[in-house]
């Protein structure tokens, strides 16, 4: 084929982000609904796709989404978090366009403003492999999205109030499953139906606020072949642990008789276990689920996946330029609790971080490196300062972060921007030594790492992708309350090469809203 080819596809949304009444849990409750839906709609894309997506914000207050895993080359200001943009202030617009650039997989977007995820706004986002690219598996019946979360009936500005006044949430009051639980009373509808003898992709992504959910289907297993956004070596499980912010794609095959049965989620590492249910049904079924519900197995621990040896990239011959050791804490000093890392608590400041850097007030707005890269020994117990933690990064090094947790919870970390090399989560404390026990061969490259109680995991990247990039707990009572960080990774030399310019349709405010545009970058 000759000839100019032609840009990329776009795709168009409007969405309109609203309050609503709906009862989860059975209990009516205010809730935030995405074009009237709970959870919001899918976006369905594929790779290289343009995604313009025009959000009006009709709740009282400023609101923002984060397209959670897409790396958003170049282009941190459409990353949707607080560091980089101004929240769409109430009763107005702002139209998001990014591209899912050389990205296949499951994803989600959430709210990153106050507490609104904990009252919906989440939704699946999809990215197909172009026609051409082959696919590790055949294509399947259909593809279906599945949305766990736990879930409490208090509303998103109560549990915020929880949090402010110094105090932390509770249990959950149950968990849900693509925004429902089933009743189990043979009057619910079924939210899939399958053909027997073909085969699905479930898609299931965890969007709740706190607690890994188990997932399984009765009389089914799961063949696991994707994990946030990399092919893997495809294992077949009977349950699986889906951490807070984690995405997994399964294919089930309708190889049973023929009648109902329920998908089944419950909470793992709580005393008292919460379970919701949701019915899949065969097209010629006839009769109900049994009510005795899959026993989560604790075998389903995907985190030891390996991916699908398609050419990868040899990340462990690459030399390591820094080490940055990150340990998670909490305090309650003065009756307030706030999360930490390394003893610095993130506090957004008015004027989003990214802006102040492009503007050039930074100096006004934050301090760099407020945080060492090896914290003191007594850092998990150390007094917790509350403020903007940015760390300076080298464009283009190749960097080793360790994430340590003395804490009794478990831990899940996201990472904006970048895909990683998850290469090792082990009980104790870090030493140089147990770099020995890397998986330096066939990590999978993934986007959130999970930190056992007591534990530390460590993941490696090379910092190529130009902006302001938040590194943040999933569990967003601790991100609320200080449990994030922005890397900063300027391009050397404002370069279009390496970053795109400030959008002409970006929100401005706090210190930059009347200033003039700076010289923007070239080529």
């Amino acid at each position: 084929m000759f000839g100019v080819q032609g840009e990329d596809p776009y795709l168009f949304f409007t969405w309109n982000v609203t309050y609503g009444t709906r009862s989860p849990l059975g209990v009516p409750q205010q809730v935030i609904l995405v074009n009237n839906q709970f959870p919001g709609p899918n976006i369905n894309s594929t790779t290289n796709n343009n995604i313009v997506l025009n959000v009006f914000n009709n709740l009282e207050e400023p609101f923002l989404l984060t397209w959670s895993g897409i790396q958003q080359r170049k282009n941190s200001w459409q990353d949707g978090v607080l560091g980089t943009n101004c929240p769409i202030p109430p009763g107005t617009n702002y139209t998001y366009h990014f591209q899912v650039k050389d990205q296949i997989g499951s994803y989600i977007y959430y709210p990153t403003t106050g507490m609104h995820r904990a009252a919906g706004g989440f939704g699946g986002l999809r990215v197909n492999s172009r026609l051409l690219i082959p696919v590790p598996y055949a294509d399947p019946e259909d593809d279906y999205t599945v949305i766990l979360n736990d879930w409490y009936t208090s509303s998103h500005s109560t549990l915020r109030k929880y949090l402010d006044s110094g105090r932390s949430l509770a249990r959950p009051n149950g968990v849900l499953i693509n925004g429902k639980n089933a009743k189990g009373d043979g009057n619910d509808e079924p939210l899939f139906t399958m053909k027997p003898g073909k085969t699905y992709k479930y898609r299931i992504c965890n969007a709740g606020l706190k607690n890994t959910l188990n997932f399984r289907i009765q009389g089914h297993t799961m063949k696991l072949v994707e994990m946030e956004g990399s092919h893997v070596v495809q294992n077949v499980y009977e349950s699986l642990d889906v951490h807070v912010g984690q995405c997994f794609s399964v294919l089930v095959t309708a190889n049973q008789d023929p009648k109902d049965y329920y998908m089944v989620a419950s909470t793992r590492f709580m005393k008292e276990v919460l379970t919701s249910k949701a019915i899949i049904r065969y097209t010629n079924g006839k009769g109900p689920a049994s009510p005795e519900l899959p026993e989560a197995q604790l075998d389903g621990l995907a985190s030891a996946a390996r991916p699908n040896p398609q050419g990868s990239y040899h990340y462990g011959s690459i030399n390591i330029t820094r080490t940055i050791k990150l340990v998670n804490s909490a305090s309650r000093a003065g009756g307030k609790l706030r999360y930490a890392i390394n003893g610095v608590s993130h506090e957004n400041p008015e004027t989003p971080l990214k802006l102040a850097e492009y503007y050039a007030i930074a100096h006004k707005v934050f301090k760099y490196n407020t945080i060492p890269d090896m914290p003191l020994a007594n850092v998990a117990s150390a007094k917790v300062v509350t403020q903007p933690n940015v760390v300076n990064q080298t464009f283009r090094n190749f960097v080793e972060i360790v994430f340590e947790n003395h804490e009794k919870s478990m831990q899940s970390y996201h990472l904006d921007g970048y895909s990683f090399f998850a290469v090792a989560i082990e009980p104790g404390t870090w030493t140089p030594e147990k770099r020995k026990s890397y998986n330096l061969l066939d990590a999978v490259s993934r986007t959130t790492i999970q930190v056992f109680p007591k534990s530390w995991a460590a993941i490696l990247l090379t910092f190529d992708n130009a902006g302001m990039w938040n590194i943040r707990s999933e569990m967003w009572e601790r991100t609320y309350l200080g449990q994030q960080l922005y890397v900063s990774v300027l391009c050397p030399g404002r370069s279009l090469r390496d970053e795109y310019n400030v959008p002409d349709n970006a929100l401005l405010c706090g210190q930059v809203k009347d200033l003039p545009k700076p010289k923007p970058y070239t080529l």
